[in-house]
């Protein structure tokens, strides 16, 4: 056990200190490393590890007594090069251990808290664009408790977002576990996620498909025109370069267009007429097995 200079880790000058400054500069400095402050800074938590257990050798009077025969004795003793390296590994910790008993009864055990796990859903919008969401769940005295977080851009369907310092508390100045939170993004009527592709439906009147057209197409970040060629049947696919889900590096995948051909329902005396005109002028046999009768 390295010897330690509990004045130095209360920033305090020197020895001769009163009570007053001492539990000053331990408020202060608990409250600058605490955990709550300093979520998942592995740093802060050793130096409020260390504050902490400092305070509970100069806060009491009897221990601070004993302590500061020892840190007289180092004072001395470390001006003489030769003894340095043999008082830091000895010296120090049987004297230590001598007036103050082990390690382990002077400093508290610092446990950590347990972490927690929540979910939340969200739209695919959310999921592409990122937002910012609030969560709600029971604390151990089952109060309710309200925290907003972000999601980030391009979150991925299972992803856990991780919420620091927001699990169960810690004990004896061990830090708050963590809050997970699983992103669930739910499904869409227009929209559905194959990888980092998104998938859609496409909609063609029967000339859309048989002349060709050029088609407007609301992907989920922009209005985009599609070429649809000449003779495209229902069930093909196009596909968008590019106007995907994000992907991992910032670049996206693709748009997968998925044709189907739409008949109306309802015609007009006209288009009855040209359907029939266009059956009779039309070529076309998709049923090769078919005979197709006359009225």
């Amino acid at each position: 056990m390295k010897y330690k200079n509990y004045y130095k880790i209360l920033e305090l000058k020197n020895d001769r200190v009163s009570d007053d400054e001492i539990k000053s500069a331990y408020r202060r400095l608990a409250k600058k490393y605490h955990p709550d402050i300093n979520p998942g800074d592995v740093v802060a938590s050793e130096k409020f590890k260390d504050v902490n257990e400092a305070y509970q050798i100069l806060g009491n009077e009897t221990s601070k007594k004993k302590y500061d025969r020892i840190h007289s004795f180092y004072r001395v003793k470390n001006s003489i090069d030769d003894t340095k390296e043999k008082l830091n590994a000895d010296g120090f910790s049987e004297m230590f251990e001598m007036m103050f008993g082990k390690k382990e009864k002077v400093k508290s055990n610092a446990v950590n808290g347990a972490d927690l796990e929540s979910q939340i859903s969200i739209t695919m919008e959310e999921a592409f664009f990122g937002a910012e969401k609030k969560i709600a769940f029971k604390t151990l005295d089952e109060s309710m408790k309200s925290i907003s977080f972000k999601i980030p851009k391009g979150v991925k369907n299972g992803t856990k977002i991780r919420i620091a310092n927001q699990g169960k508390p810690g004990k004896n100045g061990g830090a708050n576990g963590n809050l997970y939170i699983k992103i669930n993004i739910m499904k869409n009527n227009i929209y559905d996620l194959n990888g980092f592709n998104i998938v859609s439906d496409l909609h063609l009147t029967p000339w859309e498909a048989a002349l060709g057209a050029k088609i407007s197409f609301k992907n989920i970040d922009s209005l985009i025109l599609v070429q649809v060629p000449k003779g495209i049947q229902s069930g093909e696919k196009l596909r968008i370069a590019g106007g995907g889900f994000w992907k991992n590096d910032d670049s996206r995948g693709d748009l997968i267009l998925n044709v189907k051909i739409m008949v109306p329902k309802e015609l007009s005396d006209k288009e009855i007429k040209l359907f029939n005109e266009l059956s009779e002028v039309s070529k076309f046999e998709p049923r090769k097995n078919i005979t197709k009768e006359k009225e």
